[in-house]
This record gives C-alpha cells, structure tokens and sequence, in this order.
C-alpha cells in the first residue's frame, strides 16, 4: 500500500468535516471528532508543533483518516498520546496501521520521543487491533478515564517505548 502523512491544514476544513460526519457511526462512541468549522479550527489550532502534531493518512488523493501526537511532554518524560481514526470508506484496509506506524517513527526519529501512549476504551476492537499490530502493548487499565459525549469512559493504556532512546 502506499500510504503517506500530512499535516493537516485549515484548508482541509470541508474535506475533513465532511468525512468526520460520514463516519460519524465509525467514530461514536470511541472518539470526538471535528464535525463542525468551529470545532475543526479548534482542532487544527492545537497543533503547534511542540506539544501536539496533527496528521492525515492519504492513500493516493484520498484522505483515510488522521493521526495526531499530542500531550507531547519534554524531559523528564519524553513522551507523548497518539490518537488516530480512519474515515469511510477505508476503514478495515490496512491504510491506519501504516499510517499510525508511520507516526510512531515521526514520534521517535523526528521528535525524539521515547514513549508514545494510547488510551483505548475495552470495546473498541479495530482500534486495539491496530494498536497491537503496530507493536504497542497494553499496560494497564483506568476506569471512568476520558469524557466522550458526556460520559466518562473506561480505557486501557497501551504504549510503545522507543528502542533506540
């Protein structure tokens, strides 16, 4: 497959809206994601390069999902979340482990992160998959851990520790 990031940028709001409410069956209840111009300004405007980086997995001209690093913390640390979701119609193709494990080594070679982490609710079976096949392992579990869409849900902690740090 040939799948490649890309930052993601304000002038992708109605592309990216319009795939986040086609998919907005995909995405609920595991993750918010910009369905609105104001909430994807907001969401573009974290990305400032130094505590959160925002991605888009492409596949050709098609946008596939994102990618995002964010919570980026420096010393002692070193570390940072992924956060990632793919957008029909190219759920369950592969295109998202490529392009999560693409940023994993942004994380490590560019950024020089020593541990990125993801936080995955217990149901989400394609996002666990995913996360397994890009070699993350879970470590733990925390209870009532993020609110989406009002409730506090339960995830697991799962991590990838950069090998060469």
């Amino acid at each position: 497959m040939s799948v490649r990031l890309r930052p993601v940028a304000a002038e992708d709001l109605d592309e990216f809206v319009a795939l986040a409410k086609a998919s907005a069956r995909l995405h609920h209840p595991w993750v918010n994601v910009p369905t609105t111009p104001e909430a994807f300004g907001e969401y573009v405007a974290r990305f400032d390069g130094v505590e959160a980086v925002g991605f888009l997995v492409c596949s050709g001209d098609d946008i596939a999902g994102f990618v995002t690093i964010s919570r980026i913390e420096r010393a002692p640390y070193e570390k940072g979340v992924l956060g990632y979701g793919a957008f029909v119609p190219h759920e369950g193709r592969g295109l998202m482990a490529e392009g999560v494990a693409l940023a994993v080594r942004y994380g490590f070679e560019r950024l020089g992160l020593h541990r990125l982490e993801a936080d995955i609710q217990p149901g989400n079976e394609a996002s666990l998959r995913l996360a397994r096949r890009v070699g993350l392992r879970k470590e733990g579990f925390s209870p009532e851990l993020i609110r989406i869409d009002g409730i506090w849900r339960d995830h697991e902690r799962w991590a990838i520790i950069n090998p060469r740090v």
